[in-house]
């Protein structure tokens, strides 16, 4: 898809050519001077009257009519230099990424130096459009009736850049861009369609491309193996769970193995405590921590870490027949912990709960579980800013460190004792599912992190984060692939 060239010409042909302007600039320059020197200053007048814009994110059209070798100059403004970051540039690469789509176009040339602000490496550029190439062009392939009409694609981009470090990012970029596609994809998917088996299936694809190992637990296994919790979720549907785990071994020995563990709830209705009718055909996305893992996976099987991971995912559906879990029922999970179960609406962290127990008898020492868990999260950090809880401060800040890197938004909640005081507050069990609306995505997580004990341990709650009801520059409404950038970026980094 990407061919790098060191040197950029004005006469080389390209189809569309896409060049960075700065709004702080009294002059153009460097590649953008030169174009503006063969049209005579032209683009310097279009820039003073308004017909060309430097403003951050901002994309300008010209045809060229033979005057220089491109058909079409692309101008992304970049806005003032020092205000620029990574997340801005990634997003106007992502914004000139959707008007090629829109033209359909499917050749298109990119002068890298015209970006650099002196903050970013050609590398981080190079990684930063890659990933807006894949992931801003994505489409979820919907089931409406078909026109005969090609779908034409971005296929063949030349990147200008005499950096050596360009191609690394440029691969970096696409598969974390892939990893982010293919979460969106199972997350877009209706629950019909996308069953636990049909989520184990997209496990085992990506593993076997990848050359992993894999191994999905039946019913009958998780009887066998006492696995109380999430039996007891999958009670009311007809669909039989699934234990999807699989191993990516990094290095020579399994060991320092960092766990990563998705909730898999493929559709869930509430149970008894049913959830309203409005909207509810967005629960399809409760599997969101599981399509988050699985895009990192793709990543993961990509770009080879010298990391062991492992990856685990609690897969099942909450519905109600005359079998479903009840408010006030007891379980016994794997742990042997005992589970009071006062809301059956708070099924992910039951699953969650035998995943981190059978994660850690697979040798995990280190723990990340993602789950849409809580509307409490939603209500605290709104659907930009993903929700954290931690036993172990040193690990959280690699966790940390990885989000920031990738501009992804998160905040770390308290877990003060009282918080875990208020799981023991059953007279039968345990532990208590549900402690009512105080405090609610702090408890929903920490009774996770029962399960974890003292393996470090951090627990992301995208409830807010994992789907969007609007469009941004980097991808259409619905699924956002979000911390898929975090956990491939911890995988690469992981110490």
């Amino acid at each position: 898809m990407f061919t790098v060239k060191a040197n950029w010409n004005k006469d080389n042909a390209e189809d569309a050519l896409l060049i960075g302007i700065w709004s702080d600039h009294k002059k153009l320059d460097g590649i953008a001077a030169l174009l503006d020197e063969a049209f005579n200053g032209h683009i310097t007048e279009l820039l003073r009257e308004g017909d060309v814009s430097a403003i951050a994110k901002s994309v300008t059209k010209l045809h060229t009519f033979g005057i220089v070798g491109a058909k079409r100059l692309y101008f992304i403004g970049l806005g003032r230099r020092s205000e620029a970051n990574y997340e801005s540039i990634r997003e106007a690469f992502g914004k000139a990424v959707q008007m090629l789509k829109r033209e359909k176009r499917e050749k298109a040339a990119i002068v890298l130096e015209t970006f650099e602000s002196g903050k970013l490496s050609s590398e981080k550029l190079a990684h930063a459009f890659a990933e807006a190439v894949v992931a801003g062009s994505y489409a979820f392939e919907n089931y409406k009736e078909r026109s005969n009409e090609r779908d034409k694609k971005l296929k063949e981009i030349t990147v200008y850049s005499s950096d050596s470090q360009t191609g690394t990012g440029l691969s970096t970029g696409h598969a974390f861009g892939a990893g982010i596609n293919t979460a969106r994809n199972l997350v877009n998917t209706p629950g019909n369609l996308l069953t636990p088996k049909d989520l184990a299936r997209a496990a085992m694809e990506i593993a076997i491309k990848y050359g992993m190992e894999y191994e999905i637990l039946e019913r009958e296994d998780m009887e066998r193996l006492g696995m109380g919790a999430i039996l007891a979720v999958s009670q009311g549907s007809d669909e039989p769970p699934k234990m999807i785990t699989v191993k990516y071994k990094g290095r020579d020995t399994w060991d320092h193995v960092l766990a990563l563990v998705g909730k898999g709830l493929t559709f869930d209705s509430g149970g008894y405590s049913i959830k309203p009718g409005a909207n509810m055909h967005e629960m399809k996305s409760d599997m969101g921590g599981s399509g988050s893992v699985l895009g990192a996976m793709e990543a993961v099987g990509r770009l080879k870490p010298k990391t062991n991971i492992l990856f685990v995912i609690p897969s099942s559906e909450n519905l109600i027949n005359g079998k479903a879990m009840k408010p006030g029922d007891v379980f016994t999970s794997l742990s042997g912990k005992t589970i009071e179960v006062r809301n059956t609406d708070a099924e992910g962290r039951l699953i969650l709960a035998d995943a981190i127990t059978y994660a850690k008898e697979m040798g995990a020492d280190y723990l990340v579980d993602v789950a849409t868990l809580t509307g409490g999260v939603v209500v605290a950090l709104g659907d930009c800013t993903t929700g954290a809880l931690t036993n172990d401060e040193v690990f959280f800040n690699q966790v940390s460190q990885s989000a920031g890197h990738e501009g992804e938004l998160l905040w770390l909640l308290p877990s003060h004792q009282p918080f875990k005081d208020m799981l023991r507050s059953s007279d039968v069990a345990d532990l208590n599912n549900s402690t009512g609306r105080l405090g609610h995505a702090i408890t929903g997580g920490l009774f996770v992190g029962e399960f974890a004990g003292k393996t470090p341990w951090v627990h992301l709650d995208i409830a807010g984060t994992a789907y969007s009801s609007k469009p941004s520059n980097l991808g259409p409404k619905g699924a956002t692939g979000v911390m898929v950038r975090t956990l491939a970026r911890l995988a690469m980094n992981f110490k």
